[in-house]
């Protein structure tokens, strides 16, 4: 080894993690130390080993769902139900949350409604979903974007009607017609809040989504996995079905950080 090299290994050795990647190892030790007392508490049927199976068992079940193709055709449907919904649900929270922040006429006329509207639980409207759209996809697409709808409107909502009033003295300063104070200030201006409802969107569409599959049951799904596992009493594959789950629930909200983070240097490099 020569010296230069040997000089830059000692460096690797000694030179300690920044914050950051501290901070992101940690992050790991709490699901690390669930999964080892998991493990022992099974290994030492401590617990009723039919109802808390063990995670080799677990991981068995995930391979056998894999290689029969079962996970991919269950997520699949999930995701597909969960992207129509979100997606309907944003465009039309978008535009009735623009509505709102801008209009003070249609606030007046519409706002005591929506306010109304967002206070009655997501799932008591599900008797009735299922009355008016039976228990198939429309009905499950229905009760995803009702889900997605409500953060989206009051996030955009709060945003438009929060721009600093210096912004909009600077646009009427400079001439500014009422579409470009709009488009150049308010947007721009209201976009944070606007993205924290489309996040908000898309973690409660997919949380609807396992509850509109399980108690909609009609269909393919992940929700429908775990009904298959209570209904059998296959505690392998409901665990199985919930860490699924999980994992794709941790890997939107990364997804959308890491959005957020892009969204946020490039709004600071166009003000």
């Amino acid at each position: 080894m020569t010296g230069a090299a040997r000089d830059a290994a000692e460096l690797a050795v000694v030179q300690p993690l920044r914050p950051e990647q501290r901070g992101r190892w940690r992050g790991f030790v709490l699901p690390v130390a669930a999964v080892a007392l998991w493990w022992l508490l099974s290994s030492l049927d401590i617990v009723n080993s039919a109802l808390l199976v063990s995670p080799a068992k677990v991981f068995d079940t995930a391979v056998e769902q894999v290689v029969t193709g079962r996970l991919w055709r269950a997520l699949s449907a999930s995701l597909a139900r969960e992207a129509t919904g979100f997606t309907i649900g944003t465009v039309a929270g978008l535009l009735l949350g623009a509505l709102l922040g801008l209009s003070p006429l249609f606030n007046r006329i519409v706002g005591p409604s929506f306010n109304t509207f967002k206070q009655i639980s997501l799932f008591a409207w599900i008797p009735l979903i299922s009355v008016w759209f039976g228990l198939g996809d429309v009905a499950k697409v229905v009760f995803l974007s009702l889900a997605a709808l409500v953060p989206v409107v009051v996030n955009t909502c709060d945003g438009i009607r929060t721009v600093p009033p210096g912004l909009l003295e600077v646009a009427r300063v400079f001439g500014f017609t009422r579409w470009q104070t709009v488009t150049q200030v308010v947007l721009p201006a209201a976009l944070p809040s606007i993205f924290t409802g489309v996040y908000l969107a898309l973690i409660y569409s997919w949380l609807a989504t396992i509850g509109a599959e399980y108690l909609l049951v009609a269909g393919k799904g992940i929700g429908n996995t775990l009904i298959e596992g209570s209904e059998h009493f296959q505690m392998d594959l409901v665990m199985f079905g919930m860490v699924v789950i999980g994992t794709v629930g941790w890997l939107m909200n990364a997804s959308a950080r890491a959005l957020e983070r892009r969204l946020a240097r490039w709004t600071g490099r166009t003000t």
